[in-house]
């Protein structure tokens, strides 16, 4: 009987280090890599993150069991495109954008019936950028969004559970467009604020003296999960208008704190700054702890600043005991 085949589509981070989780979980598959720059496909097949690498899109797929792809969005849609006509009938295609709802669309107009489609999207910590940081406990306790598509055969929805199981997360599955309004606060405006950041500051005439008194906070505030530029172009291209109403609601949450250092309002600072602390440390007990309904959804008091300015005193609940 021949060898069931996964093939991995981008070995950057997340594509070597799920390469590299397989192999520790021992899977009883041949493990096939592309990237499009062949050297790091090489540099893949040496860490051990993949059996072979083949610097051929068609060929890597063909005859695959299992297609990961792992690149950025934009790139998804170009690689569901090309392997579509070659797929195996029973195949599962994953990717691991973190934008769902345009990647189910690509997947739903491109994709044979034969093949299923299964959204992903790993939730990971900030682990370095490229294949030189992959590991193998990357995805260890996280969780890992699945967004079926609708016409995903029942047994498809269980190889990607049964996956994200091997690779050591937490399956999690939700509605992509959910996904996608959910991540553009959590996950893209955070990017959008650090190149700001970056740009106000380097782009300022102090910038010269300025960085040398750049420290930690400076450089937390501006930390980028990965080094290549088209994934944060993409994402916005792709996500727009939900990233959108990210941004006007922090403009109109920087123009309220201006607003009450301009008056020396010290109540109401201490107030601003308590309730986001709080709401920081009750956030990370959840993370630390994956029990997020006993932590429940802690708010500052309802008179806080933030409750006042975006009216969620009544989304406030103590934990559970």
């Amino acid at each position: 009987m021949a060898k069931s085949r996964i093939a991995i589509i981008g070995l950057g981070l997340i594509g070597g280090s799920i390469g590299l989780a397989l192999r520790r979980a021992e899977v009883e598959s041949e493990i096939v890599g592309h990237d499009r720059e062949p050297l790091k496909a090489r540099q893949a097949k040496k860490l051990g993150a993949v059996d072979r690498a083949d610097w051929n899109l068609i060929s890597a797929c063909e005859g695959a069991d299992m297609v990961i792809i792992a690149t950025p969005v934009m790139a998804v849609k170009d690689t569901l495109e090309a392997i579509a006509p070659y797929l195996k009938p029973g195949c599962l295609v994953t990717d691991t954008a973190s934008v769902k709802g345009q990647v189910m669309e690509w997947a739903q107009a491109t994709l044979p019936e034969s093949v299923s489609f299964v959204g992903g999207d790993p939730i990971v910590r900030g682990a370095g950028t490229g294949l030189e940081a992959a590991s193998a406990d990357l995805f260890k306790g996280a969780l890992y969004c699945l967004c079926p598509s609708p016409n995903a055969a029942p047994e498809a929805v269980q190889l990607a559970t049964d996956l994200v199981g091997l690779l050591g997360a937490e399956p999690y599955f939700l509605d992509p467009v959910e996904h996608d309004g959910l991540m553009a606060g959590v996950n893209h405006l955070p990017f959008l604020l650090s190149a700001t950041l970056l740009g106000i500051t380097t782009q300022s005439a102090s910038w010269r003296e300025m960085r040398k008194l750049a420290g930690g906070a400076f450089e937390s505030a501006t930390h980028f999960a990965s080094s290549d530029p088209s994934t944060y172009r993409d994402t916005c291209l792709v996500n727009g208008p939900n990233i959108v109403r990210w941004i006007d609601a922090c403009v109109e949450g920087l123009r309220a704190l201006r607003e009450i250092i301009v008056a020396e309002d010290a109540e109401k600072l201490e107030a601003a700054f308590e309730g986001a602390i709080v709401a920081r440390e009750g956030w990370l007990r959840g993370k630390e702890t994956g029990n997020w309904e006993a932590e429940g959804l802690e708010m500052p008091p309802s008179t806080g600043f933030w409750a006042q300015l975006f009216g969620l005193g009544a989304l406030r609940r103590k934990p559970s005991p």
